[in-house]
């Protein structure tokens, strides 16, 4: 399987001044790649290969010497770019959707570049990586990283931050033992997590927290002109508060995937469309609830989970949340009035029984994913409303 780390490194002025000329040629090739083949299709209205995109590059040095001082593959990257855009555009375009075509890049725009294969040497033991054209850079390896580096990317962040993420490629060795214990988990917005045990994980709300100082700083940076050092200054400022942000959100889905995967060796979870959910085409979703669905950040922990378990040699089960909320999680029937979002008590009508809304939906989750676990090739089954 492949994994990827993530470290930070520390360039030196000059290094720092190389990486930032760097990003700017890689963006200007995107732009030409992206402006060639859009100008192929309207005059000609033939498609443009990446294959084909690659044999330009070599015109394009002769005319800008500046390429060549960008290894090699980094440039070829920039039009791998291109091509994943093209290819995502017209992959939505078949599927009936109405996306927006790809976008050139402005400047401060293009924030990384890419090692594919070759180009660069990780010395860990020293504390170091050397990248073609550019030097040793010096890097803080806060964990040993194992397998075969496969491909690099080195990435700037809006606070001026440089990071470097390696792929490896290895072959898990470091199963848990076994262990039989299962559990459903149903996310929601009051308590991060409820579990089919009954146990509540509390919802941090990190962007809550941050809201008030955050909304400070940008009325203060919407009054700065633009173009000025004390508007560039503050842009940082704001920078900073949502990087903040990222980083809380990052360690606790970290932390919290770890627990469930160490404690639990079935894990059963919704398989939500989340992008959806928070979609401001979705009329049934305010904006007040799609920014606290946001500000939980399902997606990371449920992805954080998946690939943790997979490498641990546990189960994630991923079930349809379709009425997991609204069955009885005793009898198994859906009540004759549709559950609103205000109803925190289930009470079935058929069984009489009572429990907490989210436990009750966790204990259909669990269920339903040990059904679909004994028997993969069914559906699980979901009653109808009598």
């Amino acid at each position: 399987m492949l994994k990827s780390f993530r470290y930070r490194i520390y360039p030196t002025k000059s290094q720092t001044s190389t990486l930032n000329r760097h990003l700017e040629i890689c963006r200007h090739v995107y732009n030409d790649t992206l402006a060639y083949r859009k100008q192929s299709w309207e005059t000609s209205k033939t498609h443009t290969s990446l294959f084909d995109t690659n044999k330009l590059l070599p015109h394009w040095k002769k005319d800008h010497p500046e390429y060549k001082e960008v290894f090699s593959q980094v440039l070829q990257n920039s039009q791998v770019r291109v091509d994943l855009a093209y290819k995502a555009f017209l992959r939505r375009v078949k599927s009936g959707e109405n996306p927006g075509y790809p976008r050139f890049k402005g400047y401060g725009r293009y924030d990384s570049i890419t090692y594919p294969q070759l180009g660069f040497k990780i010395s860990p033991e020293h504390g170091d990586i050397h990248l073609s054209k550019i030097g040793t850079i010096k890097t803080v390896f806060h964990r040993e990283p194992e397998g075969t580096p496969k491909t690099l990317t080195m990435r700037k962040t809006p606070t001026g931050k440089w990071y470097v993420s390696i792929s490896y490629e290895y072959t898990p060795h470091d199963h848990l033992s076994e262990n039989n214990k299962v559990v459903g988990i149903d996310v929601g917005i009051s308590s991060f997590a409820t579990l089919s045990n009954g146990i509540h994980i509390e919802n941090p709300k990190f962007y809550e927290v941050e809201e008030k100082s955050l909304a400070k700083s940008q009325r203060k940076l919407s009054k700065l002109e633009k173009g000025t050092i004390a508007r560039s200054h503050q842009r940082k400022v704001v920078s900073r508060i949502h990087e903040r942000i990222y980083h809380k959100r990052d360690d606790f889905a970290h932390k919290l995937s770890r627990k469930f995967v160490d404690n639990y060796g079935i894990i059963c979870i919704e398989d939500l469309n989340i992008n959806n959910m928070i979609s401001k085409e979705n009329e049934k979703t305010t904006t007040s609830l799609s920014k606290r669905i946001s500000d939980a950040s399902w997606n990371t922990f449920m992805n954080y989970l998946v690939y943790k378990a997979e490498e641990a040699g546990r189960h994630v089960i991923k079930v349809d949340p379709r009425n997991t909320s609204q069955m009885c999680s005793r009898c198994g029937k859906l009540p004759p009035k549709v559950k609103s979002l205000s109803d925190r008590v289930h009470l079935c009508t058929y069984c009489g029984y009572k429990e907490d809304r989210d436990v009750n939906a966790a204990i259909n989750i669990m269920r339903l994913g040990l059904q679909s676990l004994a028997k993969p090739h069914r559906s699980p089954r979901i009653y109808s409303r009598e």
